[in-house]
């Protein structure tokens, strides 16, 4: 390509919210013991002009800072705590984070398009969240789900995601064309720190997950993107490819990467490196989960460690045209209703 890539981030929260929703939380996490203490949704109030500041001053600034254009916007992860009450609390809670994520999206169409958060429940049927789905995509344009593996909050008792009872999830994912990052929340396990321990350990379940299994033979179409740049599988791909030999399962690539993707919420220049040289191009997504769970200045590099930008860029096995696969291309083609309103803008 000729024309400088957009930069879309793959991998945004809206982690800068207002305080009131935290406050409308808390409410309501202390209705489950006293229903009467439970709030409405409607007793929540947050004004445009509340959520323009919030956005102005945080993830759009840095954007602009740090040269990207466009980010897919999702509700906080580690305030989805699937682990918290039960579906009904989960669903209202989804509901009002992703309308939030909505009037984003609305406020800044040029700068976020939205995904979906889903109302699971510890050993509830994920059918149950079918429907925020279906509302999501249809009425607020979402371009992607995030699908929590444990909703149990770090106890893992939920059956893997190769398991049948996800397959009503899976079956609206294909329907819609819309990819599910794997995500899970917050843990309520102290063996496990949330954001240092159990994502990364998520990230790599899940795609041993995917791995032992065959999945994408029921699903040929079916797309996750793995995130924190996959946890440990670049790192110890020779493991992975070991493992699947043995298990005799096809070469990687036929049997997991044209379905698996990761992005590049990996905060220093060697790991970018390893995971461009050992994942191939086609992929990697550029992310960077700004203002999330790594937010202060590496004092080696004097940069924050979160601009994920500055790596691609100093990454020196990559093209021009491996750039623009990472930055644009190959998130338009993991998210096509993304790409479809991306051309109805003209770009």
């Amino acid at each position: 390509m000729s024309r400088k890539p957009l930069i879309i981030d793959c991998h945004g929260h809206y982690t800068t919210a207002p305080q009131a929703l935290a406050d409308w939380r808390d409410r309501q996490i202390a209705g489950i013991q006293d229903p009467s203490k439970r709030p409405s949704p409607s007793d929540l109030r947050i004004s445009d002009d509340e959520l323009r500041e919030s956005i102005e001053t945080n993830q759009l600034r840095l954007m602009r800072e740090r040269g990207s254009d466009l980010t897919i916007f999702s509700p906080r992860a580690s305030f989805m705590a699937h682990h918290i009450g039960d579906f009904q609390v989960s669903s209202t809670w989804s509901a009002i984070c992703n309308e939030l994520c909505h009037r984003v999206a609305t406020l800044f169409p040029d700068n976020f398009v939205m995904a979906a958060m889903l109302p699971q429940s510890p050993g509830v049927d994920p059918a149950t969240c079918v429907p925020e789905l279906e509302k999501c995509v249809r009425e607020y344009g979402a371009v992607g789900i995030n699908l929590n593996p444990d909703p149990s909050g770090g106890h893992w008792n939920s059956p893997p995601l190769s398991d049948r009872s996800w397959y009503p999830i899976y079956e609206k994912m294909v329907e819609y064309d819309i990819p599910a990052m794997i995500h899970v929340s917050t843990s309520c396990n102290p063996c496990f720190h949330t954001t240092g321990s159990h994502y990364l350990n998520a990230d790599t379940t899940a795609f041993m997950q995917c791995l032992t299994s065959d999945l994408f033979k029921d699903f040929p179409t079916l797309r996750f993107v793995i995130p924190h740049g996959g946890g440990a599988a670049p790192y110890h791909w020779g493991r992975f490819r070991g493992l699947a030999q043995a298990l005799k399962k096809p070469l990687l690539d036929e049997h997991l990467l044209n379905n698996v993707f990761f992005d590049t919420c990996v905060y220093h220049q060697p790991g970018i490196d390893l995971l461009t040289r050992v994942i191939p191009v086609k992929n990697v997504l550029f992310a960077s989960e700004m203002i999330g769970a790594v937010r202060g200045i590496d004092p080696e590099t004097g940069h924050y460690f979160d601009d994920t930008k500055r790596y691609i860029e100093a990454a020196s096995t990559l093209t021009d045209a491996d750039r623009f696969q990472i930055y644009e291309g190959n998130a338009r083609r993991v998210y096509p209703r993304l790409d479809a309103a991306l051309k109805a803008k003209g770009l």
